[in-house]
């Protein structure tokens, strides 16, 4: 079954844009416009993953964010926030609310399905029980493509 992945964007040709990258690569990709639509569609789709903008109308993405993180359902969702505000503050205050990965606009396509393939990788081996030390060596194999 395919991984599924939620991008809570409200300009459209990215969302497109993205959506297209993340098929091709095998994944289902569901779309919400602004926050309280993104907040549905995680309870009606269960996505596997969040790709979430900051600069939201009605809810912002910080807000979004610490809204899933207090919801023990959705507490370890992985979520990575593409957004174009790229001051170090602005990051920090992403990573304190709680996402996993922050990236500024505009992104590199392969970097964002990199950043995805890495997480849905540590989250499958974090539910699988294994300790970082001993699956670097497949992780550096399987995102890469080299020998460890």
């Amino acid at each position: 079954m395919a991984k599924k992945i939620l991008m809570i964007e409200d300009n459209p040709n990215l969302s497109e844009t993205v959506s297209d990258i993340f098929e091709t690569e095998g994944y289902e990709v569901v779309m919400a416009a602004d926050g309280s639509e993104g907040l549905r569609k995680v309870k009606e789709d269960e996505p596997d993953l969040l790709i979430l903008d900051i600069m939201l109308p009605d809810m912002d993405g910080i807000e979004v964010c610490r809204y899933l993180r207090a919801d023990p359902k959705t507490a370890r969702l992985p979520i990575i926030m593409l957004t174009a505000r790229a001051l170090p503050e602005e990051q920090k205050i992403g990573f304190e609310t709680g996402a996993d990965d922050y990236l500024a606009k505009p992104v590199d396509p392969s970097e964002l399905l990199t950043r995805v393939k890495a997480l849905f990788f540590f989250a499958d081996c974090a539910q699988e029980g294994q300790k970082i030390l001993d699956f670097i060596p497949t992780f550096t194999k399987e995102i890469f493509n080299v020998r460890a």
